[in-house]
């Protein structure tokens, strides 16, 4: 070897970015410049989820420009102008749909009869029928029903002891006790059971007395709350003078 020959080094790796129609992300991989671009349409098979035999690729450099197709499966990777950071854009030509993939709505879904389901014995229903759990526990249901009633009882005989236009007290558990004047008792349509709708004196309430669309009472917004009767306590609570008016 003389003294003006140069020997150039070329890294045999490569690392580029791997997009396709059929896929939203942008996918960083490493490559073999040795590899023909047969082998690498292999590779690129479980990555965008196309056959290598319907594959075209497109050669990008690191700013995205177009370089040129990747076209002769014998060829190596290396004799095109791979650099690291430059994209391969990966075309499936078969005709499948872009996103095929990622649209689950496209999935065949299995659908099984309520019936079907319940004759089965290797199923959560059948586990929880045998071993007595749930809603298949018949004494525990009865027990839950019981309890049910009885406190739809409490809550109706305390709910009978208070009267709209009342003042009142609300102490609810982990909230500050609140002053207000009773705008309803009774049940509603949003949560089963009896309910006591209260104008509070200060906006810490969550509504203006309506919800879910439906009209109780009215009131300013954040100023009408729901609790359950025994959280009311009606009495003289006269409104306090917050000083609003004076200068």
């Amino acid at each position: 070897m003389t003294d003006s020959e140069v020997i150039v080094v070329t890294n045999p790796m490569v690392n580029v970015r791997v997009t396709s129609p059929q896929t939203s992300f942008v996918s960083n991989r490493r490559f073999n410049r040795g590899v023909t671009v047969a082998d690498l349409k292999r590779n690129l098979e479980m990555l965008v989820g196309g056959s290598a035999s319907s594959m075209d690729l497109e050669l990008f450099d690191v700013s995205d420009k177009f370089l040129q197709k990747i076209d002769d499966n014998e060829a190596l990777l290396g004799s095109y102008p791979v650099d690291d950071n430059c994209r391969i854009h990966v075309i499936d030509t078969s005709g499948r749909l872009m996103g095929e993939f990622e649209d689950v709505s496209k999935v065949e879904k299995y659908e099984m009869s309520e019936d079907s389901y319940d004759k089965r014995s290797d199923s959560a229903r059948a586990f929880m029928k045998k071993h007595h759990i749930g809603h298949f526990n018949e004494e525990e249901v009865a027990k839950k029903k019981a309890e049910s009633a009885a406190q739809q009882e409490r809550e109706k005989a305390a709910a009978e002891d208070i009267s709209v236009g009342s003042r009142c007290k609300v102490q609810a558990p982990k909230q500050p006790t609140k002053l207000g004047t009773v705008m309803f008792v009774g049940t509603t349509d949003f949560k089963p059971g009896y309910w006591v709708g209260v104008k509070y004196d200060e906006p810490l309430g969550k509504n203006n007395g309506t919800v879910e669309g439906k009209q109780y009472f009215e009131c300013e917004d954040k100023y009408g709350g729901f609790v359950k009767p025994q959280y009311v306590t009606v009495g003289d609570f006269p409104e306090e003078d917050y000083g609003l008016d004076e200068m």
